[in-house]
C-alpha cells in the first residue's frame, strides 16, 4: 500500500518511477517504501524550506549544524566537547515500521557558558537523538528537490495537482478510499479521476459551444 497515493503527483505504469509529494509526507517509513520499490522520491520533509534560511544555518546549537564524525561516531558540541554515543532507540509507528535513533550524550555541561542556549534543562548533561537512516534519505531528497528536475517538480506541483485534489476532497467529498488493497484502490480513484475528467470535459465543450 502506498501511505501517501492521494496525494502523489505521479507518472507510472504500475507504480509511479518519481514521487512529489508534501512534507508531511517527508518520514523514514515513506522513503524507504519508495526506494524499496524504485521511486525516486521528489518528497520535501517537514524543515525543507526553514532550513534555506540564514536563521537555521547560523543557529549552532541545532543538531542539524552539530559535527558529526560518522568514523568514531561523535557529534561535537558548540563548545568543541564529543557527544559520545550512549545508547539507542527504538520505536514503532502505527503501521508497525520500526525506526532506530541513535543517543549521544556530551560529557560535563557543567558550567558551559553557552548552556543557557544549548541545553534547556538545569540539570544534567545535554542528550541529543539522531536517526541516521532518515539522515541519509533527507540528504538525498534535498540533493534531488534543489535539482533542475526537482525544481520542475516543485514547480508544477502547486499548478497541477493541489487543485484537483482541492475540488475531489472538499467541493465532492472525496475524502477516503472505499477499499482496500493496491488493486482496489486503483480502480476506486481510476472510476473518480475517470468521471471527474469527463465533468471537466463537459464543462469545457459547454463554454465552447
Amino acid at each position: 500500500m502506498i501511505p501517501f497515493l492521494s496525494s502523489f503527483s505521479m507518472r507510472y505504469d504500475r507504480l509511479p518511477r518519481e514521487g512529489c509529494a508534501d512534507a508531511g509526507y517527508g518520514s523514514e517509513e515513506n522513503y524507504a517504501y519508495m526506494e524499496a520499490n524504485g521511486i525516486e522520491a521528489y518528497v520535501k520533509y517537514n524543515y525543507f524550506h526553514k532550513e534555506q534560511k540564514k536563521a537555521f544555518k547560523d543557529d549552532i546549537f541545532r543538531i542539524e549544524n552539530l559535527y558529526h564524525n560518522s568514523a568514531d561516531d561523535y557529534y561535537v558540541c558548540p563548545m568543541g566537547q564529543h557527544m559520545e554515543r550512549v545508547g539507542t532507540r527504538r520505536d514503532r509507528t502505527d503501521s508497525g515500521y520500526r525506526t532506530e535513533s541513535a543517543v549521544y550524550r556530551a560529557g560535563n555541561c557543567e558550567g558551559c557558558p553557552l548552556r543557557w542556549g544549548c541545553y534547556k534543562k538545569r540539570q544534567g548533561n545535554r542528550e541529543i537523538e539522531a536517526n541516521h537512516r532518515l539522515i541519509e534519505y533527507k540528504q538525498q531528497a534535498r540533493d534531488r528537490l534543489t535539482s533542475e528536475k526537482g525544481l520542475e517538480h516543485r514547480s508544477k506541483r502547486p499548478i497541477e495537482p493541489e487543485a484537483v485534489f482541492g475540488q475531489m476532497k472538499y467541493n465532492m467529498q472525496y475524502k477516503r478510499f472505499r477499499h482496500f488493497g493496491t488493486d482496489k484502490v486503483t480502480m476506486d480513484f481510476a472510476f473518480f479521476a475517470t468521471a471527474f475528467n469527463i465533468k471537466k470535459m463537459i464543462a469545457k465543450m459547454k463554454r465552447t459551444a
